[in-house]
């Protein structure tokens, strides 16, 4: 029979965006995130954990490329629009010189 050696607990603060980084993922409670309220997984609104379960993206990286490839395209068309309206006003000018 296996024996419980401990549990995993874990920290919630009220201003998360107030922790300070240290690097490699690790964070440091200030006095803007506030005090670390602990408890188990599951329990008073914390999140859960789940064994033999692997994290993924959240994003599409096909849709994001070509989010990207026609944001780019819609900017070169509207970089060459002022372009033109810049030639068409010099044009303007010359003319009326």
């Amino acid at each position: 029979m296996p024996e419980a050696i401990g549990s995993i607990q874990l920290a919630r603060f009220q201003n998360p965006a107030g922790l300070t980084p240290i690097g490699k993922n690790l964070y440091v409670s200030t006095p803007a995130s506030g005090n670390a309220i602990v408890d188990a997984p599951g329990a008073s609104s914390m999140g859960t954990l789940t064994q033999g379960f692997l994290e993924r993206s959240n994003v599409s990286l096909v849709e994001e490329m070509v989010n990207m490839i026609t944001s780019q395209r819609a900017y070169e068309v509207n970089s060459k629009a002022i372009q033109s309206a810049d030639e068409m006003l010099k044009n303007t000018n010359n003319l009326v010189r």
